[in-house]
């Protein structure tokens, strides 16, 4: 069996272990609570990888609107315009009754001049699918108010990119991984603040755009993501990200990725987010810094 499915099955037994205690807990936990949808924007937005958070960095809230007692669902689709490249995702996700989260997205990696300029081809594209599952395992971000406990969350997200001949020659060892995380997520109600850390095992390159793995390192490496947000009502919350990223090819320095972002919720089913947003350098372009826009539907 090959590497990559054993990382598959051991996933898939730890989330179901983390599953099945969390199916536990809240049998033993029968405090009434009427279900009446989550507060606007505390479901946080679509992530780039498609998870439920804010546009950089996962969160330990399940998407969707949905409670214990109910299933939620988003659909979402971001265009990030750089200096020197772009990238399309778009994707869905389904929350199950506030605990499970499953996500599909599809992210498009668009080279532009630069392809050229690599002998590759102006406009050349990296696909990259990616399958996430997430498992709230401890607190409620919105109802535990008198906690210091945060609302903590564990998850997986599985990648394969499209590129695999290419990713070689750069130095990737893989055109496929998978990333770990532990996302823990605090709401502040009376202080309208939300503040998030993630910590992700990963080898991915570029967020798996240029592969997984170098000739640098080819471990897996802990990385840190924070997020924090201010509502400043119920319907807008302003924020930032940071997410630092290993730097495992020879080819080219990997910097860390930071934005500062806008959300508005006009209504319970349609949310907008608008970020400026800092890759660093990619491959042979410095300072790749543009325009970050997300637009989500769901319930």
């Amino acid at each position: 069996m090959s590497s990559y499915r054993i990382s598959l099955l051991c996933t898939a037994l730890v989330l179901a272990a983390a599953s099945g205690a969390a199916r536990a807990q809240d049998a033993e936990d029968d405090d009434g609570f009427q279900t009446r949808g989550k507060l606007l924007l505390t479901g946080g937005v679509s992530q780039v990888e498609g998870a439920a958070g804010g546009g950089l960095t996962p969160w330990a809230v399940i998407g969707g609107y949905g409670t214990r007692d109910q299933i939620g669902a988003n659909a979402y689709y971001t265009k990030v315009n750089l200096d020197d490249y772009h990238l399309d995702s778009y994707g869905v996700l389904v929350g199950l009754y506030d605990r499970v989260e499953l996500s599909f997205s599809r992210q498009k990696f668009d080279t532009e001049a630069v392809g050229g300029a690599l002998g590759l081809g102006n406009g050349f594209t990296f696909t990259q699918d990616t399958i996430g599952v997430k498992v709230k395992v401890a607190g409620d971000a919105v109802l535990e108010q008198d906690s210091w406990l945060p609302q903590i969350a564990v998850g997986a997200q599985f990648k394969k990119n499209d590129q695999a001949a290419v990713l070689a020659f750069v130095g990737a060892r893989d055109d496929s991984g998978v990333d770990y995380y532990v996302s823990a997520t605090k709401l502040y109600l009376a202080q309208s603040l939300l503040l998030n850390g993630t910590v992700r095992f990963t080898k991915a390159n570029q967020f798996g755009i240029l592969g997984f793995g170098g000739d640098r390192n080819d471990s897996y490496r802990a990385q840190f993501e924070g997020s924090a947000a201010y509502l400043v009502n119920r319907n807008l919350a302003i924020g930032a990200e940071y997410r630092t990223k290993p730097d495992n090819l020879g080819i080219a320095d990997e910097d860390d990725a930071w934005d500062v972002f806008v959300a508005w919720a006009p209504a319970k089913n349609v949310s907008l987010t608008v970020a400026y947003v800092d890759l660093g350098n990619i491959v042979i372009r410095d300072d790749q810094r543009g325009v970050y826009a997300s637009l989500q539907v769901g319930f």
